[in-house]
């Protein structure tokens, strides 16, 4: 049981719950090293005890650690304390795509295409690392106060068994937004989460998904033979060239479909264009359902009664007839015998597995490497292996198990091992990135970042296209490699005021409460009786000169000298 205060790691410190699911619970924690907030998900107990499902979460969690993606969730540690798998993530601090469309509806077409392009760009940067999501859902998108997408679980799907389906790993994710290859038990593509994606932007345009019903198989059977609903019947505000867009994505047949979210990603970006909005209506170049032949059987009566007839042998003399008997009988034996004796030296020719000699398809990419073993015969693993090597890219094939040049068996299953990255840190180009976020990434990476600020003048900020605490140099350039332990020093810029000498310029206390507003400083008022000048005015100030914007200004004002008339002096008037 995970209460306030626990530590799990002697690293992680429990502030909260702040989610609970069928399979993990998500808890707000402080990592006490890197002095931030992380979002811990702790595998239930059961799921815990399950080996291969662990291994399997292990592996691919740490997979998803490696995807570095603005719209994507950061994974930042996996680990094991005392019997529990937990998951450390980035926590986000805003709502679900599923709340908001709850709360407001359908979403205007501008709104929509802005997260549709974050939530594509960070889909292609995982399809690039080779992971599929397979549980694309509003549920795993949030979305912050100022509109950016940030989608979470990204690999970590490909581990959790979904419990609205069924419990393989063939299918999985909600159900709402289930391709209906995964439905049907084919497995997963890219082009799975590609169709998910579609259902997800039908149900941002439209506010409701596609299709519904009273269970998830009779839903699941709607995914797989009903066309998706015309979103301009619903909406004729909106354009053919965004409906088509829906209907390539979420066609039935995964050749209809996008080839890559790339390109639905460029569809998406120029969808509002003049030459683009009147497009014809989507026509799918192969058909969505793709029927079985149907094989119509003879009259069987008929033809047994015409093969009857046929046979009937005709009178003729005995001994003709018996001699005629003898010699088909002979025949029909010595004919049996020739191919009981072809079937003894062809048949095991015929049923033979060929031999195939494994191919080099190292520095190829995956897919291109399961194409060609599969082009010969062969079956391809669904997990690869890892080895770390200097002369392939990361990612890439470096060879296979078994070994290339080996001699096997058509059907042969075979394990591809990919590039693993070497302990060195490439450096990327950090600038225009707030600083502390690239600081906490490049420390867990094991660097030593000093952080150094640069002063922007109010008169510079007018021209200048970064935003306060942004990254504007580093000392290791793009592309750099670093070993842990090496150091990099980042600096950011940081805002100034300029103060004026409140006095000497005759400021009223309006005109300076006026100043603090305009250039983000917290104003502080102090009040001094003086007779020797009028009420009001500014006698002192705590600083002048440069000044870093969001700093407390203190100020000096003056005010009458209230006499007061002591109680046990008689009044003129009344002389008590």
């Amino acid at each position: 049981m995970i209460t306030k205060g626990d530590k799990i790691n002697d690293r992680y410190q429990i502030i909260k719950t702040i989610g609970e699911g069928g399979m993990a619970n998500v808890y707000l924690a402080q990592d006490t090293i890197l002095n931030r907030q992380v979002a811990v998900k702790i595998l239930r107990g059961d799921l815990a005890d399950d080996e291969k499902f662990v291994r399997r979460f292990q592996r691919e969690a740490l997979s998803a650690s490696k995807l570095n993606h603005p719209n994507i969730v950061e994974v930042y540690d996996v680990g094991e304390d005392n019997g529990q798998y937990y998951i450390v993530m980035e926590y986000v601090n805003g709502k679900t795509l599923k709340s908001l469309v709850k709360k407001r509806g359908a979403l205007t077409l501008p709104e929509v295409i802005d997260i549709m392009t974050q939530l594509l760009s960070a889909v292609m940067c995982a399809h690039d690392s080779y992971i599929i999501h397979r549980d694309i859902k509003p549920q795993n998108v949030m979305i912050l106060e100022d509109g950016k997408v940030k989608i979470m679980d990204f690999g970590i799907a490909m581990a959790l068994n979904s419990n609205e389906l069924t419990q393989t790993n063939s299918v999985m994710g909600s159900v709402h937004y289930l391709p209906p290859e995964q439905a049907n038990g084919s497995g997963s593509t890219i082009k799975s989460d590609i169709y998910s994606l579609g259902i997800l932007m039908y149900e941002l345009l439209i506010g409701k998904v596609p299709f519904k019903g009273d269970n998830a198989v009779e839903i699941a059977i709607k995914q797989m033979k009903e066309p998706i609903p015309s979103i301009c019947k619903q909406n004729p505000d909106i354009p053919q060239s965004i409906e088509n867009i829906i209907l390539k994505a979420c066609a039935k047949n995964p050749k209809n479909r996008y080839d890559s979210v790339k390109e639905m990603y460029e569809d998406v970006l120029k969808a509002l264009n003049e030459d683009e909005i009147n497009q014809k209506k989507l026509v799918y170049k192969y058909p969505e359902h793709e029927l079985e032949e149907t094989k119509v059987m003879p009259n069987l009566s008929r033809l047994e009664k015409h093969e009857k007839e046929e046979e009937m042998p005709k009178v003729k003399k005995k001994g003709k007839v018996k001699d005629k008997i003898l010699w088909i009988t002979g025949g029909i034996c010595a004919l049996l015998i020739a191919l009981i004796c072809l079937f003894i030296i062809i048949y095991p020719k015929l049923v033979a597995v060929p031999d195939v000699t494994i191919p080099d398809v190292s520095n190829l990419t995956v897919p291109e490497a399961e194409a060609k073993l599969k082009d010969l015969g062969l079956l391809v693993a669904s997990d690869v292996e890892e080895k770390e090597n200097d002369e392939i890219e990361p990612g890439k094939v470096v060879g296979t198990n078994p070994q290339v040049g080996r001699t096997v068996k058509e059907g042969t299953e075979i394990t591809i091992i990919i590039a693993k990255e070497s302990g060195k840190v490439t450096i990327e180009n950090y600038v225009g990135m707030t600083y502390k976020t690239v600081e906490a990434n490049l420390k867990n990476d094991g660097l030593n970042v000093i952080v150094e600020p640069r002063k922007i003048t109010k008169d510079e900020q007018e021209n200048y296209k970064y935003d306060e605490f942004d990254i504007i140099e580093q000392s290791a350039s793009e592309g750099t490699t670093l070993d842990p332990g090496d150091t990099i020093i980042l600096y950011y810029a940081v805002f100034t005021v300029e103060y004026p000498n409140f006095f000497e310029e005759n400021y009223t206390l309006e005109a300076v409460q006026e100043f603090c507003e305009e250039n983000d400083v917290v104003l502080n008022i102090k009040y001094q009786t003086s007779d020797e000048y009028p009420e009001g005015t500014i006698i002192s100030q705590d600083r002048n000169g440069e000044v870093i914007a969001g700093s407390t200004l203190t100020i000096t004002v003056t005010q009458k000298t209230v006499v007061e008339t002591p109680s046990d002096i008689p009044s003129p008037e009344t002389g008590e």
